[in-house]
């Protein structure tokens, strides 16, 4: 019952100071609450237009290095491709005096060819006229000059090659650079394209990377700086190749132009001194053709006064014949026989003595005529033989080829 009672009672009553602190308390409390509420919004401001600037900040700083990027790309673009345009166009020079050197090379066959064909044509000489002389010397440095100038040309030609190979390297190694220099300048370009609204900007988790296979600005400049100066070097290894090879045309095609002339030239004194010596032996041959008609008519005379002396030899004889038949005491060694007897003497020793002994030695002189005859004609057809190998097939095989200078 008591509790019930105390269950009933009416709460217990505020006194009106109370009644005036719980109101103030409230206010008090309201004030604070809400002037905390405003810090926050101010400094929540503060940030977001702090927050702000710095995310534009920052973005416009990311678009100027973009920019600079972009030049830096436009740059090294530009080098790599005014050395490209150099190692290309000094190539295709190059491939022109690569031609010219094969051009050179082929036009030594023939002279070569000529000089062999000439020395073995001149082996068929005959007799005294196979002689090693000026002709003979000048034709072997002809070959000989022929030879190394031929060994030259293709040691030229092979260091040809393999600079044109070394150009087309650095031309290789410049077009990949530039390659991935457009790659990278059109990623850029993409990259400078985006802004905030573009829309097909996305989250990337995992692009944030930094890993080993990154370059430094430094190696990326040294990687294309290596190129250019790779196809700078060339270029001029090219260049002082093209000065060399000039000099080596010129000088070649002079030296065998050289020694042709002077091939020429002996030629052309040989087949003089062989005419002239062809022409003495002319002279002289003639000469014998006189002295043998000469020597003949003489023979002749000779053997018509031994026939001449027939005659009066066989009167003499016939006289004495008859005069033995004198009889008796007429049988006389008078006068008549002692002349006859000495007539019929002197007549046969004429005869014997000096017509024929005469008559013996003039036809061993025209034996030796006769023989002397063979030898010059024999000798003259040498000279003939001689003159048709050097001026017929020599000369005029010569006539036909010209020293180009290419």
């Amino acid at each position: 019952q008591k509790t019930m009672a105390r269950l009933l009672q009416p709460p217990p009553k505020f006194h009106p100071s109370e009644w005036d602190i719980a109101n103030k308390m409230q206010c008090a409390s309201t004030e604070s609450q809400k002037s905390r509420s405003e810090r926050v919004i101010a400094e929540s401001r503060r940030l977001l237009d702090e927050i702000e600037k710095t995310t534009q900040k920052t973005q416009s700083d990311v678009n100027k290095k973009i920019e600079q990027r972009q030049e830096e790309i436009k740059f090294w673009k530009q080098e790599l491709n005014n050395k490209l345009e150099q190692i290309v166009h000094e190539t295709e020079i190059l491939l022109t005096f690569k031609t010219r050197l094969e051009k050179s090379l082929e036009s030594c066959k023939e002279p070569l060819a000529v000089a062999q064909k000439c020395l073995l044509n001149r082996q068929r000489r005959a007799g005294i006229d196979l002689v090693h002389d000026e002709v003979e010397q000048e034709l072997v440095k002809e070959a000989e000059v022929l030879q190394g100038v031929i060994a030259l040309l293709e040691r030229t030609l092979e260091q040809t090659n393999e600079q044109i190979r070394l150009n087309r390297s650095a031309k290789y190694n410049l077009e990949m650079d530039l390659k991935d220099k457009f790659t990278a300048l059109m990623i850029d370009d993409y990259c400078a394209s985006l802004t905030n609204n573009t829309p097909d900007i996305r989250y990337a988790d995992n692009a944030v990377k930094i890993e080993g296979n990154f370059v430094s600005p430094e190696d990326w400049v040294d990687f294309s700086n290596i190129n250019v100066e790779k196809a700078d070097k060339q270029r001029n290894n090219s260049l002082a190749l093209r000065v060399l090879i000039d000099g080596i045309l010129s000088q070649t095609a002079n030296d065998i132009r050289k020694q042709c002339e002077m091939v020429n030239v002996a030629f052309r004194n040989r087949v003089k001194e062989v005419k002239d010596a062809k022409h003495k032996l002319e002279t002289l041959l003639a000469m014998v053709m006189d002295e043998t008609a000469s020597q003949e008519k003489n023979i002749a005379a000779l053997k018509k006064a031994i026939a001449d002396k027939e005659g009066p030899v066989k009167v003499a004889q016939t006289r004495l014949e008859a005069r033995n038949h004198r009889p008796n005491v007429e049988l006389c060694y008078d006068t008549v026989q002692y002349r006859l007897t000495s007539e019929v003497q002197e007549i046969t020793k004429n005869i014997q003595r000096q017509l024929k002994d005469t008559l013996a030695q003039a036809e061993t002189e025209l034996k030796g005529l006769s023989r002397r005859q063979l030898s010059l004609e024999e000798e003259i057809q040498v000279k003939e033989n001689t003159l048709y190998i050097d001026e017929v097939l020599c000369m005029q095989m010569r006539e036909s080829f010209y020293i180009i200078s290419f």
